[in-house]
């Protein structure tokens, strides 16, 4: 029965897409059917770039609350929905615009860098904003003795300045998701698969990442399991985005890396798991819920971000 309703809504939700002139896109830590049915899948930083250039009358933001925004920022005019407004991001919450202010104006004559996972009201308060995958180019891009903030993850802030050489001021904030990331249990089934590579995103914690045998945001990760010679792999991050490593690399296994707090043996983020197939065909054809973002801030915002797509 479950299987009827799903292909229901896969019929229903490319026909609207269609009278509507809609894009929909997905990021990687999207249930597999999302992914499989968006016009473009990818990280923060492919869902701003394709957002920015997209023609289509309306965007589906299948993701989570910032990167709809961001999709907002760039195309003001366009209608940008998302499938569940409560899909939200630990990463964004744990930098409230009033206090990043307050954070920003105690340390004066620092450029800020903002990550993508921020509100659009933090992204206001930046010069630059930067994703996981362009994040060094764009901390190299300035002269080693600038004065740098960067926020808000402070494991990607601390990654960042082991491999700049730099001592950014970060902003102590983290992602659930890869917080919650178990060494003891990474390294009992790196033993149970002793030839497996441990690939990691940067937003890990530093133990982890030093036992990484490669290191990279979710793109990079990815395109890392289609170019290595290597069988099989331990995958720390969230755990989407082996979807389409399994459907890039067929003949090769995937471990989800898995957290300290569960019996689980995979990790996915509550918040990206809101979206649904039923909601979003509901979002496509009720045209809601729409993200909005208020004009001043949307004006402020869309410089820092326009910066990083030029860099990128």
């Amino acid at each position: 029965m479950e299987e009827t309703h799903q292909t229901g809504f896969e019929v229903e939700i490319k026909r609207l897409r269609k009278e509507k002139n809609a894009v929909i896109l997905a990021h990687y830590y999207q249930i597999g059917e999302i992914q499989d049915i968006a016009d473009y899948v990818g990280d923060s930083l492919a869902l701003a770039q394709w957002a920015s250039k997209t023609t289509a009358d309306m965007i589906v933001l299948c993701g989570v609350h910032f990167m709809g925004e961001t999709a907002k920022i760039l195309c003001p005019e366009k209608k940008v929905l998302a499938p569940d407004m409560a899909a939200g991001c630990s990463l964004a919450d744990s930098c409230p615009a009033d206090e990043f202010a307050d954070f920003v104006n105690r340390h004066p004559d620092h450029t800020v860098i903002s990550y993508v996972n921020t509100t659009a009201a933090v992204k206001a308060l930046t010069d630059i904003v930067a994703t996981s995958t362009n994040a060094k180019k764009i901390v190299d891009s300035f002269p080693k003795d600038e004065k740098i903030i960067f926020g808000p993850d402070r494991n990607l802030g601390n990654y960042l300045n082991s491999i700049t050489g730099r001592q950014m001021v970060l902003w102590p904030g983290a992602c659930h998701v890869h917080e919650q990331f178990s060494l003891e249990k990474i390294l009992a089934l790196k033993k149970q698969y002793p030839e497996a590579d441990v690939i990691a995103h940067p937003e890990c914690k530093q133990p982890i990442l030093i036992i990484a045998d490669f290191i990279g945001s979710t793109a990079a990760l990815l395109n890392h399991t289609v170019q290595s010679s290597k069988i099989q792999f331990i995958v720390v991050t969230e755990s989407g985005v082996i979807h389409e490593m399994k459907k890039r690399n067929p003949h090769k296994e995937f471990m989800p890396a898995p957290p300290n707090d569960s019996d689980c043996a995979c990790n996915e983020c509550s918040f990206m798991r809101l979206n649904t197939m039923e909601k979003l065909y509901l979002c496509l054809r009720d045209e809601q819920p729409e993200i909005f973002v208020e004009k001043d801030v949307c004006e402020k915002a869309i410089k820092p971000i326009i910066r990083m797509l030029e860099l990128s």
